[in-house]
């Protein structure tokens, strides 16, 4: 290794250019232990004005005497010394990166003495990623943590880690600032954050028990540093499109598909009765063949919708733009510190009146009110932040709505009003109408997060601290209902709902924690209490037939119809005690303790409390006195973990019995609350009787899901740390898991109710390896990781493991498979000739040309006893690999992400590949249906086109499931640092200009029939976006 050193130092020697100067000072640069440093960096302070250390550690620069040079080299801390001639600068280890202090909750910890597997995520990494959303910029940057989103302008994520772990909510515990919420992350500013921890195992997570069994991530915003006043100021734009777009049929290729359909079912194609008109014949052989197509001038006997060919896509999308601007001020002195933020986010989406915009403040302050020596006596301070967000949603199945609707038809009619379906058309809404007539429908969302507190040191090595946090938030919304009047589509309802909602939460704690310090021990203690209460509410009033529809004048007052009116309000407590103890000896052998006891007013009195304990151990073998000899070894440390941690996320009134009044009564919006027994035929048996139904039987028994994980892992650097990594292995079950029991016929109406039947378990294993280093100007840094789990369901009551949601047929049970498994037939081909067919097992609607089902269970048909599982959800592994490059004031990086193995289910082949796929005629499909199979295309796996579904071709087949593998280039960016001599001349600080990329690439398995495996059906298009910014501080 060393000899490596030595070469991959002389080929940097080549590379590196002397500055002119008035005289040449020359040096060594050696380690502490006296050895020398070859490779190091020598700069001139400021400048590009460099060179590095030769074999011997030697360095020779021109530079003028006195002026400072800046040495530096991975794995030894920075240092800046005046230039003198003969010098010698002795280089200190970096132990500044075990010596970081991470937030593990409640308290922090330095990273050399963890125990538990807990991953940091560089701050710097993420805000390279035009994200509105941080927590969807960490997607492929931690090991064991999945996340999945499209492409909307809000940027909302689904985040899971290490798997799913219950029938119930999945998603993970967010800690801001020390308040816990599980509420959108869209509305933080990631401008604002300074370090993110996510906490996967038990012995880090059970601090916050019964919330913690999905895993936790923290989050600290940033704080004001010591030193002057600093203004920041960031701004970027960036433009979006398409990365990836479906291929519909024109008009002229519908035409050409319909044709085939006809033929093929022996109809006469001249029948249509949608305007086409066909040029056919046959061959040679007597197969037909398509010579020509036409379209009626007009498609209906009014002549106001002419024969069109449009593309849907094109006229319903755009070119999106995105807009954040940030600025912020910090400052700080010995008595305090404050950090002031504003912040704007708009993005315009690529589907026309789609939006998202966010206006974010935040001021963040600590304050030294008394003192005694060097300790703090009392200190005060807060976190908070207010967020106004506003959001414009595309329709609900948009895009498979522009998918469907026919290119035949014209945006407008020669009246200029919205076109719709006429004649033979299948009626669907005009897409661009329906963006027009949903423009109004945005809804506006504050949130008030944040905390106060106060910490008293009356003692040193002795603290007290209350924190008291509120996170309040509000929705506003105006839901219209617009007349529709769009040929056979037409509906003159008219309606406006305004609606509110309104969500409290507060939690309140006291810590009390001591550091205690004697010779070779190290340990600390805290104990604490904590309450947390939410209350949630809404109401809505409804009001019917408008005179004026207009958006301004839409308020229930100016109606003339039915009015409604409804609301409802629920709420929890959770009250817990928690202690951790840690402890060091030697800086060698390490362990923690951990203990929460929580109540949950969601379940009854009979289980309301649970009790959660970890504990965690680790030996640093590199700390060993038999390990010194292994001088290319800086960092070994072994860790194992065991812990508890709870679920409670049900409803809040899941242990109640529950009782709707208007039982036998049309509800709101007209849906029924079911039917009952006339038992003594006084009604007739038609009208029932008024009164109350039971919706739910209460269950008192009902206790916390408990989630047992084992963890074993380790750490390592290498090489003066240019090599370091960790690796996880994990074992995670978890039982008495809440389902909601259907209801049974016989016990009557409303019986369902919630019971603990449920386990399940997680097993997995998680790698992360880096490797960094310095030659010259040129540093790099390369890492990556790679994640894999299997998740199987262990135990459930039969009832529900036969119901659909949990994938079972009522034929095998999805006990031993993963969530989310899905049963179905077994695609076997095209049948390409009678013979095939007349061969197989009688299958009802079999032809040639139609799908083929494999007879699993050889009794000469097919049917429903014929279905296996087809799908699993769970991927082989997932990964990410993250590249970052610099050369003087030149930077690079580089983010790859992806998925590999994993199954998906594509709906959208059912729209591209059969005509009669949802028995709705003459939508438009896309243009695989181009390739189906006829006499002429023999060799095609795609079904022949035809005017039925006799074979029934939609069913849950693996004809559907597809091979969702990817890797995608994420991110993409390059910047230039503008040297700080010409700043100086602006009277800036730092100046930084970058252009970046996302979604520029992505690899698909050749198995895959659709355009975007992340996103495979109907969901909004992750789009590809090029962003401009700068970073300016003065």
């Amino acid at each position: 290794m060393k000899q490596m050193r030595r070469l991959m130092s002389f080929l940097a020697l080549l590379t590196c250019t002397m500055m002119y100067a008035q005289q040449t000072i020359t040096g060594t640069v050696v380690d502490a232990a006296g050895e020398s440093v070859i490779g190091a960096t020598v700069m001139e302070k400021g400048t590009s004005n460099g060179t590095v250390t030769d074999f011997d550690g030697n360095f020779a620069l021109k530079v003028e005497k006195g002026k400072t040079l800046v040495f530096s080299y991975v794995g030894y801390q920075t240092q800046e010394k005046a230039a003198a001639d003969g010098m010698t600068v002795t280089l200190k280890d970096d132990a500044l990166a075990l010596n970081e202090v991470v937030v593990t909750g409640y308290t922090t910890q330095r990273k050399a003495d963890l125990t538990g597997a807990i991953s940091t995520v560089s701050v710097d990494d993420l805000a390279k990623q035009n994200e509105n959303n941080p927590i969807k910029a960490l997607q492929g940057r931690v090991p064991g943590m999945n996340i999945s989103a499209d492409g909307s302008p809000s940027g909302s994520a689904t985040v899971r880690i290490r798997g799913i772990g219950t029938l119930n909510n999945n998603d993970p515990l967010y800690i801001i600032d020390g308040v816990p919420t599980k509420a959108g992350m869209h509305e933080l500013n990631g401008n604002d954050i300074e370090s993110i921890q996510v906490l996967k195992d038990a012995s880090s997570a059970s601090i916050y028990g019964s919330r913690a069994a999905n895993g936790v991530i923290i989050i600290t915003t940033k704080k004001g540093k010591e030193g002057k006043v600093k203004i920041n100021f960031d701004a970027s734009v960036a433009i979006q499109t398409y990365a990836h777009k479906i291929d519909v049929l024109n008009a002229k290729q519908f035409g050409q598909v319909l044709w085939q359909a006809y033929v093929n079912d022996d109809v006469n194609p001249a029948t249509n009765g949608l305007g086409y008109h066909f040029d056919w014949g046959y061959n040679a052989l007597g197969i037909p063949v398509l010579n020509n197509v036409t379209m009626d001038k007009y498609l209906d006997a009014d002549a106001t919708t002419p024969a069109a060919d449009t593309d849907w896509f094109d006229e319903t999308t755009r070119t999106g733009v995105i807009q954040q601007y940030n600025v912020s001020l910090s400052n700080g002195n010995e008595r305090g510190n404050s950090f002031f933020s504003l912040g704007y986010y708009k993005n315009k989406g690529i589907i026309k009146y789609s939006d998202f915009e966010r206006f974010s403040g935040r001021i963040n302050s600590e304050y030294k009110l008394m003192k005694k020596g060097d300790r703090n006596l009392v200190t005060v301070g807060e976190h908070f932040s207010v967020n106004r967000t506003s959001e414009l949603q595309a329709p609900g199945g948009f895009i498979e709505n522009v998918l469907q609707f026919n290119p035949s038809l014209p945006v407008y009619t020669t009246e200029g009003e919205y076109a719709g379906p006429v004649g033979g058309y299948a009626d669907r809404e005009n897409p661009l109408a329906r963006l027009d007539r949903n423009k109004d429908n945005r809804y506006t969302y504050w949130r008030l997060f944040g905390d106060a507190y106060v910490n008293i040191n009356p003692l040193k090595d002795f603290n007290i601290k209350t924190t008291f946090g509120l996170d309040y938030s509000q929705k506003q919304q105006r839901i219209f209902t617009f007349p529709i009047t769009e040929g056979t589509v037409a509906n003159a309802t008219n309606s406006v709902e305004p609606k509110q909602e309104h969500w409290t939460k507060w939690m309140w704690n006291a810590i009390a924690t001591y550091n205690l310090e004697r010779g070779k021990h190290r340990a600390d203690f805290m104990v604490g209490m904590e309450l947390n209460r939410e209350d949630d509410n809404w109401f809505s009033a409804k009001r019917y037939n408008f005179t004026v529809l207009n958006a301004d004048y839409m308020w229930p007052n100016a109606g003339v119809g039915e009015s409604l009116a409804m609301g409802s309000g629920e709420g929890y407590t959770l009250t817990s005690f928690f202690g951790k103890a840690n402890y060091t000896y030697n800086d060698r052998y390490l362990a923690s303790f951990t203990l929460r006891h929580d109540g949950s007013s969601r379940f009854g009195k009979n289980h309301r409390y649970g009790t959660f304990p970890s504990f965690s151990a680790g030996w640093r073998i590199s700390e060993e006195a038999f390990m010194k000899k292994f001088t290319w070894l800086d960092n070994l440390k072994l860790r194992a973990s065991w812990g508890q941690t709870g679920n409670q996320e049900i409803s809040n009134l899941a242990r109640y019995t529950i009782y709707v009044s208007n039982y036998g009564e049309a509800g709101f919006g007209g849906q029924s609350y079911g039917t009952s027994y006339d038992i003594e035929g006084k009604n007739g048996g038609s009208i029932l009787p008024s009164g109350f139904k039971r919706n739910q039987i209460g269950n008192d028994d009902l206790k916390w899901e408990t989630t047992t994980q084992t963890n074993l892992g380790f750490d390592f650097g290498l090489f003066r740390n240019s090599l370091y990594g960790s690796f996880e292995w994990y074992f995670k079950k978890t039982k008495d898991i809440l389902v909601e029991m259907p209801a049974i016929a016989v016990m009557g109406e409303g019986a369902k109710k919630w019971i603990n039947a449920g386990e399940m378990e997680n097993k997995g294993i998680e790698l992360n390896v880096g490797y960094r280093n310095r030659i010259g100007h040129f540093h790099y840094d390369v890492s990556g990781n790679i994640g894999t789990y299997r998740n199987k369901i262990t135990k459930l009551p039969e009832t529900v493991a036969a119901n659909g949601t949990f994938g079972g047929n009522g034929v095998e049970s999805v006990v031993g498979r993963p969530m989310g498994s899905q049963v179905g037939y077994v695609y076997d081909g095209i049948f390409k000739s009678q013979s095939e067919v007349d061969n197989h097992a009688k299958q009802d609607g079999a032809g040639v040309g139609r799908m083929r089902w494999k007879d699993l269970n050889g009794d000469g048909q097919i049917n429903e006893k014929d279905q296996t599982w087809i799908f699993d959800p769970t991927p082989d592994f997932t990964w990410g690999l993250n590249i970052y490059l610099q050369y003087k004031d030149w930077d690079m990086t580089m983010f790859w992400q992806g998925v590999q193995g994993v199954d998906v289910i594509s709906d959208l082949k059912r729209q591209t590949d059969i005509l009669k796929g949802l028995n709705i005629d003459n939508l438009n499909k896309g243009t695989r249906m181009l390739n189906a199979w006829s006499p002429t295309n023999y060799d095609s796996n795609i079904p022949a086109v035809s005017l039925a579904d006799n074979n029934n071709e939609k069913r849950v087949s693996t004809y559907y499931v597809e091979n969702g593998s990817f890797a995608k280039l994420r991110t993409i960016q390059v910047g230039y640092n503008v040297p700080k001599t010409f700043c100086e001349k602006l009277y800036l600080e730092r100046l930084r200009l970058y252009l970046s990329a996302q979604n520029l690439i992505t690899i698909k398995s050749g198995k895959f029939s659709g355009v975007d495996p992340e996103n495979p059906n109907f969901g909004y298009p992750i789009p590809l976006n090029i962003t401009f910014g700068l970073n300016v501080s003065f």
